[in-house]
């Protein structure tokens, strides 16, 4: 069945919703000077990163990662990520998914292939670093959490609702996974489309089937968040973290304490 009532403007009510459904969005979070305020930030990250990565961007990219590493943005510029990503008015959303608080996992990048001809796909994010049983346990214990944030008025997502919590019928196992002669980009039956503005939020769970939509000036920045699962935290990357000095900045640094101590952990078991 599918919900119209997606626009919600409460963190207690969109968790309500996302628990039946699998994601909510927030219009407007952001005000358009906010939006610009970061987009710059952004635009500078894109432009460094398609440097060194022209040959794949040309040929089939639709997004980049690792934003607030150290090696496409000044450290005035990865500050003021951070602070974006960090700040109250954002983390009031994410800290309702969580308890206790989440860890912080990684950024991305969504923008529009340069072929205009390339097909989006259906996925579970979990289909790229474990296999079907691991999929299917992982479902019922963790999560990974997408808080996507448009910069440009934009086609969206479109997704299966309730599918964070119930595995794939057989036709969208052959779909995802191009089985039986199927193709990923093939249409699924009850699906929803998710359109946004710039400054909207739109929070999804990574477990869900979906897929994004290409078209307009499309440009989202996506912030992933976990819980403290060995699972998926063995992907966080040290040099996305923040320095002692940029946490002594946030309005909430806690899911970046989390992943730094998480990382710790790993490193003095790995010496024992």
């Amino acid at each position: 069945m599918l919900t119209q009532d997606y626009r919600l403007n409460s963190p207690t009510r969109a968790i309500k919703h996302f628990e039946s459904q699998g994601f909510y969005l927030v219009p407007k979070l952001f005000t358009q000077k906010e939006v610009d305020g970061i987009k710059s930030t952004l635009e500078s990250f894109h432009r460094n990163w398609q440097l060194d990565n022209q040959q794949h961007y040309q040929s089939r990219a639709i997004n980049s990662a690792y934003l607030t590493g150290r090696k496409y943005l000044t450290e005035p510029e990865q500050t003021s990520l951070f602070k974006f990503i960090a700040q109250s008015k954002l983390m009031s959303y994410v800290l309702v998914h969580f308890d206790p608080s989440p860890a912080f996992l990684n950024t991305q990048l969504f923008f529009n292939p340069v072929n205009k001809k390339q097909k989006n796909y259906w996925h579970r994010d979990t289909q790229y670093h474990l296999d079907l049983e691991q999929q299917k346990q992982i479902m019922s214990r963790s999560d990974l959490l997408h808080f996507r944030i448009a910069m440009a008025d934009e086609p969206g997502i479109e997704l299966v609702p309730t599918t964070h919590r119930r595995w794939d019928s057989s036709l969208e196992q052959d779909v995802r996974l191009e089985k039986n002669g199927r193709k990923n980009f093939e249409p699924l039956p009850n699906t929803q489309q998710i359109p946004m503005q710039a400054g909207d939020l739109l929070v999804f769970s990574g477990n869900m089937l979906h897929r994004g939509i290409y078209g307009l000036n499309r440009l989202a920045l996506d912030i992933l968040y976990c819980e403290n699962d060995p699972d998926f935290l063995q992907f966080v990357d040290p040099d996305v973290l923040p320095s002692n000095k940029q946490l002594e900045q946030l309005e909430h640094p806690e899911p970046f304490l989390n992943s730094l101590s998480s990382i710790i952990r790993h490193d003095d078991h790995d010496g024992q």
